[in-house]
């Protein structure tokens, strides 16, 4: 359980041994582990620098026991702060990305400028992708959103995916978190999986995007319609873009066979993400869209957040969740 405190096995184990005997000083901690004086030294000091343990300033040797209650709060209070600030940067590199693909959609001539290639129909595209995968040597990004994918897709991927797997790209995928409703294509991600790539799941996706050696990338041109058109990227600036959007979206990202998490007391996470899009002033079917779900599944969770909040309306339900501390407040 200490794991998902940050505690590694050796630190965790010298842990439970201080809590079990909490006179042991290092040479007694040591024997009772069978480990050596220098492993429990650091481990000790990790729990020192973790608020769970102190010190003394004269012999290090001699530890004493913070107040497990008090030592957690500290440890939890630390992890919240992290994810806090994790989840701001997120969003700001999110937000940038979302400018640059909403302006890239917007371009419609077909021939290259900048870096930019304009891509005009499914057949094109998949043409494109084909092409750029043949080349790819080492990794494979995408960002998959809508939700529960199409059979039809899911099985004319399979070849590609095999292809590229076998050849040991690193594949790394993210889906929208409400494919987890979705036996088939749960079933896929974890065929992908059983193949060696790697999948997570996040309640929101900006675009569906594809990235190819970090060299370079497809943007769909409508999000509501990735097979119209897309944008092919080459532009060495737009990739490093594109890839830290990646990378931070990965780190919040959950591994498919994780159990969805709570990021802020009873909240879960889409409930936190429907929450902050109702603020926005979203509609119904704008969320339901970014989430990859129904309006019904949308309005089943703000009915759910009314209650949870004690609120009667979805303004007071906003006004609420400042005030316990799921949303910003609003600066005048």
């Amino acid at each position: 359980m200490f794991t998902r405190l940050g505690l590694d096995a050796v630190t965790e184990a010298v842990y439970r041994a201080k809590l079990d005997h909490p006179q042991d000083g290092v040479a007694e901690l040591a024997a009772r582990l069978d480990m050596d004086r220098m492993d429990v030294r650091d481990a000790l000091v990790r729990l020192s620098e973790m608020a769970l343990v102190r010190m003394s300033g004269d012999d290090r040797s001699q530890v004493r026991l913070v107040d497990p209650r008090l030592g957690m709060e500290i440890l939890l209070a630390r992890q919240q702060a992290e994810l806090t600030a994790q989840q701001q940067a997120i969003e700001a590199t999110r937000a940038a990305a979302a400018e640059l693909i909403a302006a890239y959609a917007d371009v419609t001539v077909p021939h290259a400028q900048a870096g930019l290639r304009y891509l005009h129909g499914v057949d094109v595209i998949r043409d494109q992708i084909e092409l750029l995968s043949g080349e790819v040597r080492e990794e494979f990004l995408t960002f998959a959103p809508g939700g529960p994918q199409a059979p039809e897709n899911m099985r004319a991927s399979r070849p590609l995916n095999r292809s590229l797997l076998e050849r040991g790209v690193r594949m790394r995928t993210i889906y929208l978190d409400s494919i987890r409703r979705d036996q088939p294509t749960v079933e896929h991600a974890e065929w992908l999986e059983s193949m060696g790539a790697q999948v997570r799941t996040v309640p929101t996706l900006p675009n569906r995007v594809i990235v190819f050696d970090r060299r370079a990338a497809l943007i769909a041109a409508d999000a509501g319609n990735t097979g119209a058109g897309a944008a092919l990227v080459t532009s060495p600036g737009m990739i490093t873009l594109l890839c830290s959007l990646f990378e931070h979206v990965w780190q919040s990202a959950e591994p498919l066979g994780a159990a969805a998490r709570s990021e802020s007391g009873s909240l879960t996470r889409q409930q936190l993400v429907v929450l902050r899009m109702m603020a926005d002033g979203r509609t119904d079917e704008a969320i339901a869209n970014s989430l990859g779900v129904s309006t019904r599944t949308v309005r089943r969770t703000a009915t759910g957040l009314l209650s949870e909040l004690d609120a009667r309306s979805r303004f007071q339900a906003g006004v609420r969740a400042v005030q316990l501390g799921h949303l910003p407040p609003t600066s005048d």
